[in-house]
C-alpha cells in the first residue's frame, strides 16, 4: 500500500523551479549549529496533532503561491483547494515553462475563483521562487521542490515573513538539519507558521492508535518492526541537450543530493512513525542494504535494513526496498509488555491485540483526510494568529532517515549525535552550476564510503 506522495506519483514527479545560491546553506550553518545544540538524544514526548483553535478561526483571504508544480505541488494545491474556503493561488514559480500552463487550466475548472494567477505571475527559471517570496501580497508558500532544495528554500520564506507548507523530507544531509532547527525557530520568533507532508499525523486511526499506546495499551513499549517495501520507482532518462545539473535535477530521485535516497525521500513517513510511537529520535543505528536493480546512473540503493537503538533499550528494526516483482509491504508494528499494536500504511487500518493475540480495538484509515486535513489545520491556525510551526518534527525524522543511510552506506554504527552535532556533511553542490557539469555518479560502498 502506497499513499499518494509515494510510487504512484512518482511517475509524474516534481521538477524544482530554481537551485539556492552557493554558499546559502553555508551562512544558514552557523544559525543551525546553534540551535542544534538544542537537540540530543533524550527522547521527547512528539505531539500527535497541531490543531489549530477552530472556533478562532475567520474568512480572511489567504492568498498562495507555489514552488514546483509536478505531482506533490499538484496534488498539494488540490489538498488546500478542496477543503479550505477564501483562499487564492496567486502566483506559480518553476524551473519548467510549460508546468503552469498545463496545470492551471485543470485546476481552475475544478476550483473556480480560487485559481486566479495572471501571466506575469507564472514565475519561470532558476530564480523564479525569489519572485513568490518578494512577493508582498502573497500570505503562503507551498514549497514542493525535490527535497535537496528544501532547507534554503524554506528558511528564505522564513526570512521573508511567509507562512510554509514544506514537503517530506526536510533535508538530506546534517548541514540542511541545523538549517531546519534555525528554520522553525525563527518561525516561531516571526510568527509564522510552517506545516509539513506527514500527514500520518492528522490521520485518525494513527492518531487513536499512537495515543492509546503512550496511555498504555499494550504496556510498556519494548520493540517495533517498520516496512516501507515496495516495487520499483520510476527513472527518467536524460534529453538532448540538458547539462549534467539538469539532467539530475529532472531525474531527482536518483540522486543522493537531491532525494537523500529511498530512506529519506519515501519511507521517511515509516520512519517519522518510529519517532512517534517512541517519543523522539533514536540514539544509534546500525545498518546494511545494496543495490542489484538500479539504473547504470543512480546513486541510489535498492534496499536497506536498519536497527535503530532507542532511549531505554528499546529497538526497532526498519527495512525499505524498491524492486520490482517483490511482495510489498508498509506498516508498523509495535510490541509491549501486555500487548501489540499493527498501524498499516495507507488506509491499512490500525489493531491492537492484547497478550494473548486478541484484537481488542481496530479503526479504519482514511489517508486522504489526512493528506486535507494538514491543509485545513495550517490556514485555520494562520487566521486564528496561533501559526502551526512543526518543522523539527519532521526535521528529525528526516535526520533519522539519514542516520540509517549513513549507518548503511558506511558499514559503520552511527551516534544520533555525532550526525547532528560534529557531521560536516553537506550534500548540495558547493559549485552548484544549473548550466554546468557534475562529476559522474557513483554509489556508496560500505568500507570504502566514510563518515564525515
Amino acid at each position: 500500500m502506497q499513499d499518494r506522495f509515494e510510487t504512484s506519483n512518482h511517475s509524474n514527479p516534481d521538477v524544482p523551479s530554481e537551485a539556492s545560491d552557493k554558499s546559502s546553506r553555508r551562512d544558514f550553518m552557523v544559525k543551525g549549529s546553534v540551535a542544534a545544540s538544542t537537540v540530543g538524544a533524550a527522547a521527547m514526548h512528539v505531539p500527535a496533532v497541531h490543531a489549530a483553535d477552530a472556533a478562532a478561526a475567520n474568512t480572511e483571504l489567504v492568498r498562495i503561491g507555489i514552488v514546483g508544480l509536478g505531482g506533490r505541488g499538484s496534488g498539494a494545491l488540490s489538498d488546500t483547494m478542496t477543503i479550505n474556503e477564501n483562499i487564492k493561488l496567486v502566483a506559480t514559480a518553476d524551473i519548467d515553462p510549460g508546468k503552469a500552463t498545463g496545470i492551471l487550466p485543470r485546476l481552475q475548472k475544478t476550483f473556480g475563483e480560487k485559481v486566479s494567477v495572471d501571466a506575469s505571475k507564472n514565475y519561470v527559471g532558476i530564480d523564479a521562487y525569489k519572485r513568490i517570496l518578494d512577493d508582498p501580497e502573497i500570505d503562503l508558500v507551498l514549497m514542493t521542490t525535490p527535497p535537496g532544495f528544501r532547507p534554503t528554500y524554506v528558511m528564505e520564506a522564513v526570512q521573508a515573513g511567509k507562512h510554509v507548507f514544506a514537503e517530506k523530507p526536510s533535508c538530506v544531509d546534517p548541514t540542511g538539519y541545523r538549517t531546519c532547527l534555525a528554520a522553525h525557530q525563527l518561525a516561531k520568533e516571526n510568527g509564522t507558521a510552517i506545516v509539513t507532508g506527514t500527514q500520518y499525523r492528522r490521520q485518525t486511526n494513527y492518531v487513536e492508535a499512537i495515543r492509546r499506546i503512550h496511555e498504555g495499551a499494550i504496556g510498556d513499549v519494548i520493540n517495533m518492526t517498520a516496512r516501507y517495501c515496495s516495487t520499483g520507482i520510476w527513472y527518467r532518462a536524460r534529453k538532448e541537450g540538458m547539462s549534467d545539473t539538469q539532467y539530475q535535477i529532472y531525474n531527482w530521485m536518483h540522486f543522493v543530493w537531491l532525494s537523500g535516497d529511498q530512506i529519506a525521500e519515501q519511507a521517511v513517513h515509516n520512519v517519522d512513525v518510529m519517532n512517534w510511537v517512541m517519543g523522539g529520535p533514536p540514539e544509534s543505528a546500525y545498518a546494511g542494504g545494496g543495490r542489484f536493480t538500479r539504473p547504470d546512473d543512480s546513486e541510489m540503493w535498492d534496499n536497506m535494513s536498519v536497527d535503530f537503538s532507542y532511549s531505554g533499550d528499546r529497538q526497532v528494526s526498519f527495512m525499505c526496498r524498491q524492486i520490482r516483482g517483490t511482495q510489498s509491504e508498509v506498516g508498523n508494528r509495535i510490541y509491549g509488555s501486555n500487548g501489540s499494536a499493527t498501524i498499516l500504511g495507507s488506509n491499512g487500518g490500525a489493531m491492537i491485540y492484547d497478550k494473548s493475540g486478541n484484537e481488542i480495538w481496530s479503526m479504519k484509515g482514511n489517508i486522504q483526510d489526512a493528506y486535507r486535513q494538514e491543509h485545513k489545520d495550517l490556514v485555520d491556525s494562520i487566521r486564528a494568529g496561533n501559526p502551526i510551526v512543526e518543522l523539527k518534527d519532521t526535521a528529525d525524522s528526516s535526520m533519522t532517515a539519514v542516520l540509517g543511510r549513513t549507518a548503511a552506506y558506511t558499514g559503520q554504527k552511527v551516534d544520533w549525535s555525532f550526525l547532528t552535532e560534529e557531521s560536516k556533511q553537506d550534500l548540495f553542490p558547493a559549485d552548484f552550476d544549473y548550466e554546468g557539469s557534475r562529476p559522474e555518479s557513483s554509489f556508496a560502498v560500505p568500507g570504502e564510503t566514510k563518515l564525515i
